[in-house]
């Protein structure tokens, strides 16, 4: 191999890396915003409807709600575009909404719904990312 087909392939190692590190950004950076939405909401509705804990399948839908609050704050501030955002809310409620079905007839309890849906939230927006990994590998800062 000569030095400059080593210094190109080396050239695209380190973009390739670069490329994954801002992915995994992106990722973590919802992540975080998810939290966010989750902390700061949360207080609101328990104040609002003292006994929502008391209704799993509407806790699940409000915490969905409050995480793509945060979600989608953060997204817009990053300028994402409106379909990729409503692509990563759909991402974030479709496990609390499938999870609902098992739910309603008894198979699953409360608990499980509500950490069900988050762990499988997590796997979902990874897929959405992936399905648009050019609107994430490359999406820069603004």
């Amino acid at each position: 191999m000569t030095t400059t087909a080593a210094a190109r392939r080396a050239d695209r190692v380190r973009a390739n890396l670069k490329g994954h590190l801002r992915f995994a950004a992106h990722y973590v950076e919802m992540v975080v915003s998810m939290l966010v939405g989750m902390f700061a909401l949360g207080p609101l509705w328990s104040m609002a409807l003292p006994g929502l804990a008391d209704h799993p399948a509407a806790d699940a839908l409000v915490m969905a709600t409050n995480m793509s609050v945060g979600m989608t704050a953060w997204m817009a501030i990053r300028r994402h575009s409106w379909a990729r955002i409503a692509e990563m809310v759909a991402a974030m409620y479709a496990p609390f909404l499938v999870l609902l079905v098992p739910y309603s007839f008894g198979a699953i309890s409360g608990d499980a719904l509500m950490m069900g849906g988050h762990v499988l939230m997590f796997v979902t927006m990874l897929a959405a990312m992936l399905w648009r990994r050019a609107d994430y590998y490359h999406h820069g800062h603004h």
